[in-house]
């Protein structure tokens, strides 16, 4: 049998692409219209985006371990949360958690790794943009990376909070991520991470200055293969792991 995934989710769109990717790809790996037992979780978005504006990351924490022993009592066997941002809670979250995680960012960083990129451009809203959760997973892993300057922060985070999180999907915010990416890219950077759930719905490699590094769809690839090592559909366990043993 199949692993039960667990998703601890924070914004619909984002969460909502991770699902339909685990359902639809598991057909790859476990044929027509089949897919492991998935499971979800959400409290308001407004109470993550309360703790983020306070910077009250012990409460980001707080919500990600009630939606985790929700899923546990569900029956999930591990964890993934398609929310790049709340990841800054992710330290204190994992060692209380009841069940093991994929961790979005070591996901990213291994992709990065097994593509032969050396410096990346850093997508995202401004909290996540400015905090540890990339530059950590990035460094030991060996590799390079840039962040948008401050005014770049300042509206990609409109338009990530304003715009895609509600469904909104305008031309001129499109046109704003690639010029911002190709500055990025006229500085050195040869991938972009699009560090937001929900950036991959307006941004993908169709239209980018630079290849595009999808975390949405790598943590859900990571959860399938992950899920599916258990009844011996793959040869290995997948090895983007954050705290999951292998």
């Amino acid at each position: 049998m199949t692993q039960h995934i667990g998703i601890v989710c924070c914004s619909a769109e984002g969460a909502s692409l991770c699902y339909r990717t685990i359902c639809v790809e598991g057909a790859e790996l476990l044929g027509p219209h089949a897919h492991p037992e998935v499971s979800m979780h959400t409290p308001s978005l407004a109470d993550y985006v309360a703790c983020l504006e306070r910077g009250d990351l012990a409460g980001v924490g707080t919500l990600m371990l009630a939606s985790a022993n929700k899923l546990a009592k569900l029956g999930a066997d591990f964890l993934i949360c398609p929310d790049n941002t709340i990841h800054q809670a992710f330290a204190t979250v994992a060692p209380r958690s009841p069940l093991p995680w994929l961790q979005i960012a070591e996901v990213v960083a291994k992709e990065a790794v097994d593509r032969g990129f050396r410096r990346l451009a850093l997508t995202g809203t401004k909290w996540l943009v400015e905090s540890d959760v990339y530059p950590e997973k990035l460094a030991a892993h060996g590799l390079a990376y840039e962040r948008p300057d401050p005014v770049e922060r300042k509206e990609i985070n409109r338009i990530i909070m304003d715009e895609l999180v509600t469904g909104i999907f305008k031309p001129d915010s499109i046109a704003y991520l690639q010029q911002t990416i190709e500055r990025l890219k006229q500085a050195g950077c040869d991938a972009a991470i699009l560090g937001c759930t929900e950036i991959p719905l307006i941004i993908d490699d169709t239209n980018s200055p630079l290849p595009t590094l999808d975390s949405t769809r790598l943590l859900a690839r990571a959860a399938l293969r992950r899920a599916c090592a258990s009844d011996g559909r793959l040869d290995r366990p997948t090895s983007n792991q954050g705290s999951m043993p292998a």
